[in-house]
């Protein structure tokens, strides 16, 4: 058995016999000072690496709490095997505990959740956006208490941050994005619903739910007509959405358009 668990990880990755998952490290060259003081030195930058299909894989840098934050982005494995060195043990005892620590500590605020306890929710989701600002499970979790619990400045504050986070729009957090913008809607924060949705559609164009509920929207503001044409949008797409058809026949019955 090798003593080196660099090597295996090479190893591993040039064998193809798994899907890497782990953590990552590049060097760059940057300058520090200015004028005569100037110098040159070598920064050093922790990457979570995830290998996806087709040879490709998802990187993603560490933050201060040594967890995975910010903007992911997507390489060759090639250029993973060239251009950036395994940390297996920077990864093992000191980057899985934080992310295992961090996940825990969102479980806790999700059952808080669900169970009503909306301030311990709150206390939690607020320690696990300590760790990692920008987590995308935490954000939701306590912009979700906060629209529960009728806090509409509280809950406005996470809609501006989730709004600009890119990662909130991924199909992996669909269910917690579902259940964001129908809590939006309940608290008559149709403003923010319709910036919400209209923001997914800017990331996803060709998803029917997507325009169904920007036309729901623009129903709450009275705007009929971009209440239509985002209903035939979603109809284009999917030509059986029964909601669509229903929405489209009562808006036709009162009145309200052509």
């Amino acid at each position: 058995m090798s003593t080196n668990p660099e090597q295996d990880i090479l190893k591993d990755l040039e064998d193809d016999k798994t899907l890497i998952t782990g953590v990552f490290s590049s060097q760059s060259l940057v300058k520090v000072g200015t004028g005569t003081t100037q110098k040159k030195t070598i920064q050093k930058t922790y990457w979570f690496v995830k290998e996806l299909e087709d040879d490709q894989v998802e990187i993603q840098p560490l933050n201060i709490n040594y967890v995975p934050s910010g903007p992911k982005s997507i390489i060759s494995k090639d250029d993973l095997l060239e251009k950036f060195s395994p940390e297996p043990e920077y990864y093992t005892y000191t980057v899985y505990p934080k992310m295992r620590e961090l996940n825990k500590t969102i479980a806790r605020a999700d059952r808080h959740r669900q169970k009503g306890e909306s301030f311990s929710a709150e206390f939690e989701y607020n320690n696990a956006l300590k760790v990692d600002e920008e987590n995308i499970r935490a954000n939701f979790g306590l912009g979700l208490t906060y629209l529960e619990r009728g806090d509409k400045d509280k809950a406005n504050n996470i809609f501006e941050r989730l709004v600009k986070l890119d990662a909130a729009f991924e199909k992996e957090h669909k269910h917690l994005f579902n259940d964001f913008g129908i809590n939006l809607r309940k608290q008559e924060m149709y403003a923010q619903a319709l910036e919400y949705y209209q923001r997914a559609l800017q990331l996803v164009e060709n998803d029917e739910n997507l325009h169904y509920n920007v036309a729901r929207a623009y129903f709450a503001f009275k705007k009929y007509p971009k209440t239509l044409e985002h209903l035939k949008k979603a109809l284009q797409l999917n030509p059986d959405f029964q909601e669509a058809i229903k929405f489209v026949k009562y808006l036709k019955q009162k009145k309200l358009v052509k």
